[in-house]
């Protein structure tokens, strides 16, 4: 058992965030936490941490046990390079390097009285290095900045030249390093591109500790899983199993819960009405029985009736016009920035109707290519048409659509002065912006909220383009999950920028890759994208393998040969096992027959012949190693 949490609860005065909030994490165990935004994960993870204290109920762990948590504001020095940050993180490897050294300078000129010490610290020193698995800590931490998105380049970077992404990267990159047995991992796919979630996956897949996993990122949580904690109106509920298994489970466990709920009602009205009719006897024995029956009914357990599932709920996109087949054309579009280009040559076209998904590693030039197609930004070279009757609507990470002295309320209201109070509400309710979170002014708004905002927005547009630089910043699943619905049922034509796999795979039919300066295209959603991805290494491989082959060809058939060889061998001395072993019981059974023991003759001859099969089968044990 690495964690244990029993009946844990969190109140803020009279807000009760979490109640009886139970569950087990075993060694290598993957959970992750989910719930919509304000659900208690965080405060849940502070409470594992020791920032906060439960008002009830208790957190246990193992004494010692090192735990490593990764969030979004982790200090870092800003001083450091990138390398010297992740090095500092084996400082005591070094410290017994140079220890080391300086022990093999004092060996050399040190008396005979003192060298025997001097060895024995060596040797102490040698030991604790090889422990610490000393040798491996360069190639450790190369593998790990190359794994997180940074380039040799990068990583002799400080760190206060960073972007805040970077700064990201480079926090969860040392985190890792740490190897701590319990690890929490607080949205650890933000700023991170598809190569590097990939690596991180694997990374997960072979790590040694625990892991608990905050996120949003359902593909991510479905690879690197086996256990899911949902906390739902403050409660909580384990499923084992993928992210996928999850959601089978918890669709088939609220259609039980809602036919138990239904028969409990049937029965409670049949009850009811039973009642009713012995009253209506109007005789002491008949209401006596009534009484008696509705004192059962008011003991008898309720079961509540399911609350409706957040992705039940559904907005729609309706363009005011239909735009041409030809929506978008792009033809030789260049851009370079000083002697870095982006890109050369590119040609684009997207059709009425397609959900495109465009994809790429931080740095190739996506959002670019996105201002060069707004017409934020001109290309170096190369033409950009769009299509009769296209009306645009975009998304981008800035949120220059939103008006800072406006409040929340007011920037969906003002542009669309038909829909009642009740109707912005329960949209911007679906963005996660309840109560009186609608009045707050657009300049006291984060990142995130101004992100979600706009979003919001742009789902009352009545554009036939939509044009989304990762729409899925900072929405929670059920957020997700509407923004996907709503986009899957859009009679439009959808570009979009994303890391959201599970995104990708649920919106779009087509993906295109940037790559090395260079679009490739390929039609069907992210799977389909992963899979001719996947195939094209494989071949790629196999091209490989059959160039190296026409040299080790022979050496491989001789070890294949080697191989059956020896498996035939060892199948052969452990028949031979087996048949000596049985002839020794015979042997033994022998010499305790009164006939043999009594005969002096026999019993030797017995006895010589068991001694030879017992030097028998030690060589025969010794030849199977």
């Amino acid at each position: 058992m690495i964690l244990s949490c029993s009946n844990i609860s969190k109140s803020f005065g009279e807000n009760n965030v979490l109640k009886n909030i139970s569950f087990l994490l075993n060694e290598k165990d993957r959970a992750a936490i989910v719930g919509v935004n304000g659900s208690g994960k965080t405060t849940l993870f502070k409470m594992i941490l020791g920032e906060l204290e439960p008002t009830s109920g208790e957190i246990a762990m193992p004494k010692n046990i090192e735990v490593g948590c990764f969030s979004q504001d982790l200090a870092l020095n800003s001083e450091n390079t990138v390398y010297e940050e992740m090095r500092n993180v084996f400082s005591r490897i070094w410290e017994i390097e140079a220890e080391k050294k300086a022990l093999e300078t004092k060996m050399k000129n040190a008396a005979q009285s003192e060298l025997g010490a001097l060895m024995d610290k060596y040797d102490r020193l040698t030991e604790e290095f090889d422990r610490r698995k000393g040798f491996e800590c360069e190639s450790r931490i190369r593998g790990v900045i190359r794994g997180l998105g940074f380039s040799d380049e990068d990583s002799e970077k400080k760190i206060s030249s960073l972007s805040g992404g970077q700064k990201t990267r480079c926090a969860l990159s040392r985190l890792l390093l740490t190897n701590p047995e319990l690890l929490l991992l607080d949205e650890p796919t933000n700023h991170l591109d598809i190569d590097s979630i990939r690596w991180l996956e694997g990374f997960l897949g072979s790590y040694d500790g625990a892991v608990i996993i905050v996120s949003h990122d359902r593909y991510f949580i479905d690879r690197t899983t086996t256990k899911i904690i949902e906390i739902e109106n403050g409660l909580s509920k384990v499923y084992n199993g993928s992210y996928q298994d999850y959601i089978t489970r918890k669709k088939k466990d609220r259609e039980a819960l809602l036919h138990r709920y239904e028969s409990q009602q049937r029965e409670i009205r049949k009850q009811k009405e039973s009642i009713e009719r012995l009253r209506s006897f109007n005789r002491e024995k008949s209401i006596k029985r009534a009484e008696s029956k509705e004192k059962a009914l008011e003991r008898a357990e309720k079961i509540q009736n399911p609350d409706p599932l957040p992705e039940k709920m559904r907005i729609s996109l309706v363009p005011s016009r239909e735009s041409g087949n030809d929506v978008l054309t792009l033809k030789g579009i260049s851009k370079s920035f000083g002697e870095n280009t982006l890109f050369a040559d590119l040609d684009l076209e997207i059709k009425k109707g397609e959900k495109t998904a465009l994809i790429g590693a931080n740095g190739t030039g996506k959002t670019t290519l996105f201002k060069i197609i707004t017409k934020e930004l001109a290309p170096d070279m190369g033409d950009i048409r769009y299509g009769s009757g296209v009306s645009i609507g975009f998304f981008d990470q800035e949120q220059k659509n939103l008006s800072p002295e406006k409040t929340v309320f007011d920037e969906i209201s003002d542009e669309n002065p038909r829909m009642t109070e009740t109707e912005i509400r329960n949209l911007l309710a679906l963005f996660v912006f309840c109560g009186d979170d609608v009045f707050k002014s657009v300049s006291m708004l984060s990142g995130g909220e101004k992100g979600r905002l706009s979003l919001a927005k742009l789902m009352l547009s009545k554009a036939n383009l939509l044009l989304l630089d990762e729409p899925t910043n900072h929405l929670d699943i059920y957020s997700k999950e509407i923004l996907e619905n709503a986009l899957s049922v859009y009679k439009g034509t959808v570009l979009f920028i994303s890391h959201d796999r599970y995104f990708i795979n649920s919106v779009a039919d087509k993906v295109i890759e940037l790559k090395d300066g260079r679009l490739k295209t390929y039609l069907g959603n992210y799977d389909y994208y992963e899979e001719k991805r996947l195939e094209n290494l494989s071949s790629a491989a196999t091209k490989k393998d059959m160039a190296a082959s026409k040299t080790d060809w022979q050496k491989q058939k001789e070890q294949q040969a080697a191989k059956r060889k020896a498996e035939s061998d060892r199948k052969r001395l452990e028949e031979n096992i087996q048949q000596t072993e049985a002839k020794i019981d015979e042997l033994e059974e022998l010499l305790n027959d009164p006939d043999v023991a009594t005969d002096p003759t026999k019993a030797a001859g017995v006895y010589d012949e068991k001694v030879a099969l017992e030097e028998k089968l030690l060589g025969l044990y010794e030849l199977l190693g």
